[in-house]
């Protein structure tokens, strides 16, 4: 096992070499103006070209007449304007119906149960004759 350890531990060594050389290299070509701005430029290129590129997908599209990106942001923000002033109705509209039940069950008067009858019994001779 000692001699598993060793080559680990040297390969651990040539790997942080490797990127302690490579973090140094990049660093001086950093610091090289013409590098720099070459990469400056050529990131001004690439955003100027997807720019272009969102351009003319959005022309193409409306070509086509489908819906852009910024068509269906819209869309969302109106949907959800609308959903929430659906919200807003259907608590106006519930308040509106609570009040009308409290009112129609203040207005109804208390139901009146109707005068029970008593019963009329049977005479007892009957209930006797009825079981012999």
């Amino acid at each position: 096992m000692a001699e598993r350890k060793q080559p680990e531990s040297l390969w651990q060594r040539i790997v942080g070499a490797g990127e302690e050389r490579l973090g140094q290299f990049a660093e001086e070509i950093l610091q090289n103006p013409h590098v720099t701005d070459a990469l400056a430029a050529a990131l001004r290129r690439a955003a100027r070209t997807k720019g272009q590129v969102d351009k003319n997908m959005q022309l193409l599209l409306s070509a086509l007449n489908l819906p852009t990106k910024n068509d269906l942001t819209k869309l969302t923000s109106k949907i959800e304007a609308l959903q929430g002033s659906l919200v807003n109705i259907n608590i106006k509209l519930d308040r509106l119906l609570a009040e009308r039940q409290q009112q129609a069950a203040a207005e109804r008067p208390a139901p009146q149960r109707a005068p029970r009858m008593p019963r009329a019994r049977k005479p007892a001779g009957e209930d006797d004759a009825a079981q012999g």
